[in-house]
């Protein structure tokens, strides 16, 4: 039931996160961006394939964990 919410959730932060990195200019920034967006697309991706309950929900505190750090060292 609380599937949708978390798609929901974390892909509103992700895309604050690219939003936050993009603001950032080099190679440097450019690997964030692609790290927080391969999180996303990989939780989205996990969901549509119908993965267990489990791996998903590993998936999901991956990759806001993953996207808190990048956030924190753009400040």
């Amino acid at each position: 039931m609380m599937i949708p919410l978390t798609i929901i959730l974390q892909s509103c932060y992700g895309s604050i996160v690219a939003l936050y990195t993009l603001s950032g200019e080099g190679l440097f920034y450019l690997g964030k961006l692609t790290i927080t967006t391969l999180l996303c697309m990989a939780y989205n991706a996990a969901i549509l394939a119908q993965l267990k309950v489990i791996y998903i929900f590993y998936l999901l505190y991956a990759s806001v964990f993953l996207n808190t750090i990048i956030l924190l060292t753009m400040v």
